[in-house]
């Protein structure tokens, strides 16, 4: 998906964005939901609610997740180095992990699982 074509997804659910520094920033107030395959590099999540992108198969490097709730990306397939999950929720990865990432058997107690899922992405351990 290019650019521009998320920009009109955006747009088409009324969803409010600013471009920053050559990124896509995500701004709306509630929680956003879109049904697309793809989304583009350069795209951050700075909304209050929950991520809906049920559909989404991959996330490319620079897609950054500091909304104010969970995510939902039950079809993700590959998350590529660069990818940041900074939100206040959980995270759910159905067809990676089968569920909630907080629930999944590979955390190690004692540490956070949110730190444990960047880790893993930035050393590419989700990459296909």
């Amino acid at each position: 998906m290019t650019r521009e074509e998320f920009i009109q997804e955006l747009e088409y659910h009324s969803c409010s964005y600013e471009i920053k520094e050559n990124k896509i920033v995500a701004t709306h107030k509630d929680g956003i939901i879109l049904f697309i395959n793809s989304i583009p590099s350069g795209v951050e999540f700075n909304s209050k609610g929950v991520v809906y992108l049920y559909e989404l198969k991959d996330l490319p490097s620079g897609v950054i997740f500091n909304n104010k709730g969970d995510i939902v990306l039950d079809s993700i397939k590959n998350i590529s180095r660069g990818v940041k999950f900074n939100n206040s929720g959980d995270i759910r990865l159905n067809s990676l992990t089968g569920g909630w990432f907080y629930e999944w058997d590979g955390n190690i107690e004692g540490i956070n699982e949110k730190r444990l899922l960047n880790k893993m992405i930035s050393l590419g351990l989700f990459e296909r």
